[in-house]
């Protein structure tokens, strides 16, 4: 059996991929397994019409205090951060830590979130995240150096094939 290496966790912001996006997007089946989904502009635009606000776009000086929320979160728990990048849309980390990976994608968006309220960057009642996000076991080190490459060098474009939770 693989050992667990580490995890890769990407979430995006509010309302600014919505389910049926032809980026792509994820569905999670009647039997917990998460598959790409294809296109569906309907889809779309029902979700669209169910936002309560506008979508949230990460300024560059947003993305900056998310990184270090997020260096910072790693050190504080004692979690090894092998990569980060903050989109203006999304965030992807891998890291190591001693914690189920549900209960690591939630402090990693706990811990952005709340730098960006305490520096003034959005409102108490403000979401910032949409619910979940992906997330990916890291079993081997070829895994977990494609996951290190992909965060840190291809993103427009370029879909992770690495190792799901499968």
């Amino acid at each position: 059996m693989a050992r667990l290496l580490a995890y890769f966790l990407t979430w995006t912001t509010y309302g600014t991929w919505l389910r049926g996006d032809d980026r792509g997007w994820a569905e999670i089946g009647d039997d917990g397994v998460t598959g790409y989904a294809e296109p569906d502009p309907e889809r779309v635009a029902a979700d669209r019409d169910r936002l309560k606000r506008e979508p949230i776009v990460l300024s560059p000086d947003m993305r900056q205090v998310i990184d270090q929320a997020i260096r910072d979160g790693c050190d504080h728990r004692g979690w090894r951060l092998h990569a980060v990048n903050v989109r203006s849309n999304h965030v992807h980390t891998v890291v190591s830590a001693n914690r189920e990976i549900d209960r690591v994608l939630a402090d990693l968006k706990a811990w952005g979130t709340r730098r960006l309220r305490e520096q003034g960057h959005a409102v108490a009642e403000a979401r910032i995240w949409t619910r979940r996000g992906s997330t990916r076991f890291l079993n081997s080190p070829e895994s977990l150096a494609t996951a290190i490459d992909y965060v840190e060098r291809f993103q427009d474009g370029v879909r992770f094939e690495g190792q799901s939770n499968d």
